[in-house]
């Protein structure tokens, strides 16, 4: 990876999706603008925000797609991420671990 840039793998898979209530929601269906959840993968030298196994908040719009060996992945900018989750973020025992 080159400069700020962050390969990340993405949580969700394209197709049905469960609401929490337990309603089906068929792909076909159109929702609003909507941000993902992906785990980071590599990162280029100049990312100061971010580690390997970091799950980031990410516009699936704002997207360049990679497949590697098969595998899809997802190549994005440091400064396309809007939050980290990660437990290395935990410090105190009124944390969250997310780093907005």
């Amino acid at each position: 990876m080159l400069h700020d840039r962050v390969l990340v793998r993405t949580d969700t898979t394209e197709g049905e999706r469960r609401s929490s209530g337990g309603i089906v929601i068929p792909a076909t269906a159109q929702v609003g603008k909507r941000l993902s959840w992906a785990e980071v993968v590599a990162v280029g030298q100049n990312v100061r925000t971010v580690e390997p196994g970091d799950r980031v908040l990410y516009d699936p719009e704002d997207r360049g797609e990679v497949e590697v060996r098969g595998i899809a992945y997802v190549l994005l900018r440091e400064r396309d991420l809007h939050a980290v989750a990660a437990e290395r973020l935990e410090g105190s025992a009124d944390s969250t671990g997310l780093y907005l």
